[in-house]
């Protein structure tokens, strides 16, 4: 066998279609685009979802289902270890506000137990993890919830 003799299987390869060569090859004139409008002239691409200007099925479909995005409990967040750098014995939202540990005193704040307490501190917050209750409370600190 030589290099000549190597073809492609039968069937594998197809001729490509040759548009715009007369009517007798019935892709000719528009070249199997049809008539006016953007798919016919050139450089048109539509979106793979685009329906000819028909309203798409995804706005067809009726909505259905709960979405509980609206009831969301989002919280500010803020760590032990950040309570403890204040230095102080009460902490609460206008205490956390002023040294810059969440940005408003009217959201609902959590406090997380990601590092240690040092000293003894009252904190009032909306919201406590377990590490953290266990921690400030250890310390001889006080918890409230709000």
């Amino acid at each position: 066998m030589r290099i000549e003799d190597l073809s492609p299987v039968s069937g594998s390869v197809k001729n490509t279609k040759r548009r715009g060569r007369g009517a007798g090859s019935g892709l000719g004139k528009t070249g199997g685009r049809g008539h006016k409008g953007a798919g016919q002239r050139s450089g048109n691409k539509k979106r793979v979802w685009f329906e000819g200007g028909q309203m798409s099925l995804a706005r067809r479909l009726p909505k259905r289902g709960f979405s509980n995005h609206l009831f969301k409990k989002s919280f500010q967040i803020v760590n032990v270890k950040d309570l403890n750098t204040l230095d102080m014995e009460t902490i609460d939202a206008t205490v956390m506000s002023k040294n810059g540990l969440v940005k408003s005193a009217l959201k609902p704040i959590k406090v997380l137990g990601f590092g240690d307490v040092t000293g003894k501190m009252n904190v009032t917050a909306s919201a406590f993890s377990a590490t953290a209750k266990e921690k400030i409370e250890k310390a001889g600190g006080t918890v409230t919830e709000q």
